[in-house]
Order: structure tokens, then sequence, then C-alpha cells
């Protein structure tokens, strides 16, 4: 099913409006939703917004407020009230660059919360406020440490960004070998999973993305990613989150926002933020038809390609659910 940008961004809007978001609640996800479809990470886009009303199903408990457990004027701790992380991540991006701007320095720490998304879409706000900034998430135990067979770490993305005169520089990762979105939509697809990404719940590899599910995913990058991912699950032990959450209940969200000009002159090293970057894609590449490309570019260039063709491909399964799940909304 092709649907245009806003015919995307309405479906996902009328179906969180049909599991008691307000109006501005199923604006925010929905916004980050088709971000991600945008920038060509469709199993973060129209499928997730399945995925978040099936959490919205099994839960026993109501959603809370989120609310704020700590307050300094450079930190903030948030109790995430059990809601959706596209809620919880913006609000603590946003309470992180109000007191960068305050002091120049910010560390925001959130729990309670679940799929806080793509961490590059916070730092794209960061840095739009001329602030450099550290994102690091972490939940349930689905991926293998490196040379073992049982979840210990959460998939853990970790990113970084930096204001730049040009496009900023925002690295983004996940440290499994494959992201549970990934995962997610393999399954309702009826897919499999490429070879060396996941174990059975007996520790044995398999391409069966349900069998993956009740097992584990292994780590990206080999001894180096484990010790990453192990960061990111104590960074997110420090903002709040269990020691050994459950699986889509208590996810941790630590975000660090600096004002370069805390350390100097905030102009100047945007422009060799810059420079710097232009010096990247100088390197003369292995192939010379694939010159060197800083990260972030992709999206961005991918982005406007999709906004110029306003077309989103969106698989029919996923289309029909959506659409059933929008019309039990009386709110549109």
């Amino acid at each position: 099913m092709i649907l245009t940008i806003h015919e995307a961004r309405q479906l996902v809007r009328a179906s969180m409006l049909a599991f008691e978001h307000s109006p501005q609640e199923a604006d925010i996800i929905a916004d980050h939703l088709i971000d991600c479809e945008l920038r060509g990470l469709s199993f973060g886009g129209l499928p997730r917004a399945l995925s978040v009303i099936d959490r919205l199903r099994d839960s026993a408990t109501p959603r809370r407020p989120i609310t704020l457990l700590k307050d300094s004027p450079v930190s903030a701790s948030l109790d995430g009230g059990d809601q959706v992380g596209y809620l919880v991540g913006r609000r603590a991006t946003e309470i992180a660059i109000e007191k960068a701007r305050q002091t120049g320095l910010a560390v925001v720490g959130a729990s309670k919360t679940w799929y806080t998304g793509m961490f590059s879409y916070y730092l794209e706000m960061v840095t739009a406020a001329g602030f450099a900034g550290m994102i690091a998430g972490s939940g349930g135990q689905k991926v293998a440490p490196h040379g073992g067979t049982e979840g210990r770490f959460s998939t853990n993305p970790i990113a970084f960004g930096f204001p730049s005169d040009g496009t900023p520089v925002i690295w983004d990762i996940g440290t499994a070998g494959v992201m549970l979105g990934e995962v997610v939509l393999k399954k309702r697809l009826g897919e499999s999973l490429a070879e060396g990404l996941a174990f059975d719940a007996h520790g044995q590899p398999t391409r069966d993305p349900e069998a993956a599910l009740n097992g584990a995913f292994t780590v990206w990058g080999g001894h180096k990613g484990s010790g990453l991912a192990m960061v990111v699950q104590l960074l997110g032990m420090l903002a709040g989150q269990a020691t050994a959450p459950q699986s889509l209940r208590d996810c941790g969200f630590f975000i660090l926002v600096v004002d370069p000009g805390l350390l100097g002159d905030a102009a100047d090293f945007q422009a060799r933020v810059a420079a710097y970057a232009d010096s990247l894609r100088a390197t003369r590449p292995v192939d010379p038809t694939k010159p060197v490309r800083v990260p972030f570019e992709r999206s961005v260039v991918e982005r406007e390609r999709r906004r110029a063709a306003n077309a989103i491909d969106v698989p029919d399964l996923v289309y029909e659910a959506l659409r059933e799940a929008a019309e039990s909304s009386t709110t549109q």
C-alpha cells in the first residue's frame, strides 16, 4: 500500500488516539514514526505503531503521568509512568535543552518507559539548539553478551550529536546484531532472519524470528561491542532502570547535553566540526565509486528524497491492522 506522507501520518495519529493518547501525544508519536519512515528505517515507522498498540493491549495497568522525581539546575530524573518512550524521550530532551540554555550543561535520566525510538531524532533537536549531546538507552534482556547465548543486554542504542555550520554530525547505533523492531517486523511478515543474528531458547542458532524473540539476539562488534552494550546498560541503570528490567516495561533513557560555549567559542566549534566533516569526505576511498560519508548524511539525503516523492510504502498487513485500530477511534 502506497500512502502519501500526510495519509501515513494521519493513520498513525488516529491509531494512537484510539488507544487513549491525547491529540498532542498522538502528534508526537506520529512525527517520530514518520521520520523513521522518511529516513528508510521502516521497521521503526508504521510497523512500530502496531507494536505500540500490542504493548498497550498487553498492559494490565494504566499509564501514569510522566513525573519529575529529582531536579537541580543541571539535572533531572523522570518517572516515565509506563508511557511509550517517544513521549518520555521527547520530554527528557526538552528538559535537557532548556537546562543547558541556562547553565551550559544538563543530564537527564528517565525510567519506567519503553520504545524510546530513534535517538538521532532527539539529537537533531539538541544540535539545532547549538549543543552537543549523547544519549544511551537500555531495557529488557534480549541480547547475549559476547561468548554467551542468553540475554543480558537490551539492544542498547547509543548516539552522539555535534552541531555544525552544515549538516550536524550524528552517530546513532544499536549494540545488537539486529534491532528488536526488525525482528518483530520479520515475524509479522513471515520472513526469516539472516544467519548469525539470534539464538533460540536452548542456545542454538536460529533464523526464526519467533524463536529469536523467545531466545536472544547476538551482540554487535564482538567483545568490543559487548563492552559498549554493558556500558549502555549501566547508564540505563544510572537513569533509574532496574538491574534486570522486564522486556518493554522499564527501559532507561540517559541524555547528556553540553553547550560548546562552556569550553570555548561555540561558533568556532561549529565551523571546525564542519571543516572536519569535509576532511572525512575528502578521504581517498577504497572504491572510487563509493566516497567516504559522514554519519547521518545518508539519513538527510534519503529523507529529502522521500519527501519529494511524497510516498511511503506500507506492507498491506500493517496498513490493514492500523486502519482497523484507527477506525475504533471516535476522536479525529
